[in-house]
This record gives C-alpha cells, structure tokens and sequence, in this order.
C-alpha cells in the first residue's frame, strides 16, 4: 500500500502569497534607505490604471483566502486594508507616498499567517459589516439631505 503524505494546511498551501505580496509591496530598496517599495507603488504612479489593477490583483488575493476557509472576520478586515489602500491610493502623489508606508498586501499576509498560525481574527464579520452598512447608508441619507438643501437654496435664489 502506497504511503499518502499528509495534505497540506491551508497556511502550507498558501505560501505563495508571502511571494506575490513581496513583489507587490517590498521587493525593491531606495538605495541608502530601508525603504522599501514593490509594484503596487510603481504602478500607482500611473494614474487610475496602476490602482486599478493591483486593485485587482489585492482583490484576487483575498478571493483565495476565501475559498480556502478563512474567517468572515479575517476577509473583512483583509477587504478594509484594500479599500484604505485604493481610497488614499487615489490621492494623487500623496497616495503613492501613503503606498510606500501602509502595504496592504503585507498586512494581509501578515493577518493570513496570524489567522492560520495563531488561530486569530476568528469569527463571523456580519457584526461589522451591519455596522459598516448602517453608517454609509447614513452617510448616503445625509449626503442626499444636503444635496436636496443645497438645490432648494439655489431654486429660491433663482426664483
């Protein structure tokens, strides 16, 4: 009879994001510095396109991270590293400099190996993803108040 080898932990079969995030966020060095910088700065440089695509590239990384049976808790907070790093992305030049410091896909990687390793960020994020939900359709209500404010002011001037 044939000896199986153990399958391996999600974690094992993972190892290949601790690579992708390295060429996404610290694979080069500024020379005479410990700054480091990969391909979601250099593609940030170029406008709308660079963001949109390691955008995309994050994105994938999570969906991985999904289907091999992480958390709801870790995918959340894995998804809102992504959106700090797309919304302050898109500031131009200020963005790119907010790249080189926050690297989301490390601290993805580094919530991955904390998930897996440590057995931490368990649980369900239906908590704060009701909470998240509430506070942008208030945000959303309110941005229609002064929306609708606004146009009534600028009516009654007009007429």
């Amino acid at each position: 009879m044939a000896h199986q080898s153990p399958s391996p932990t999600p974690y094992e079969d993972l190892k290949w994001l601790d690579t992708v995030s390295d060429l996404l966020d610290t694979r080069y060095r500024i020379p005479g510095t410990n700054i480091r910088f990969g391909a979601d700065f250099l593609l940030g440089l170029i406008p709308g396109a660079g963001d949109a695509l390691t955008f995309g590239i994050s994105g994938l990384l999570v969906l991985v991270m999904a289907r091999k049976g992480a958390s709801g808790m870790v995918l959340f907070k894995m998804i809102g590293n992504i959106v700090l790093d797309v919304i302050f992305g898109a500031i131009p030049i200020l963005g790119d400099l907010f790249d080189l410091g926050y690297k989301a896909n490390r601290r993805n990687l580094h919530l991955m190996e904390e998930h897996y390793k440590e057995g931490r960020h368990q649980g369900s994020a239906w908590g704060p993803v009701i909470l998240v939900a509430l506070v942008l359709l208030g945000l959303f209500v309110l941005t229609i108040f002064v929306i609708w404010r606004i146009f009534s002011e600028l009516i009654q001037l007009i007429f």
